[in-house]
């Protein structure tokens, strides 16, 4: 914990340790501990089994079929609109 207070001369407190700083590991150290996190995260993935698979590929067609369908009757008003307003012959 921080055993003194002290002012600095912007105005700000700060604590003050007495514990010394880290020091920063090199890059290689680096790359070499994120290769090892990222191993460690895919130990933890879970592949899905066929049926699961099959399951999850049907929600996400269906889901962007209702969103194009939801697309495209969106893009027939707004042409139907946009050709009523504007008085483009033979649209209505």
């Amino acid at each position: 914990m921080a055993s003194m207070v002290q002012e600095e001369p912007r105005g700000e407190v700060v604590a003050k340790s007495d514990a010394p700083r880290e020091k920063k590991p090199s890059v290689f150290a680096q790359i070499a501990l994120f290769i090892r996190q990222v191993f460690g995260e895919l130990r933890k993935v879970i592949t899905p089994t066929r049926q699961e698979l099959l399951k999850y590929t049907g929600v996400v067609l269906g889901f962007v079929i209702v969103m194009m369908a939801i697309v495209y009757g969106l893009d027939v008003l707004f042409v139907w609109l946009t050709a009523y307003v504007f008085g483009v012959p033979g649209s209505a």
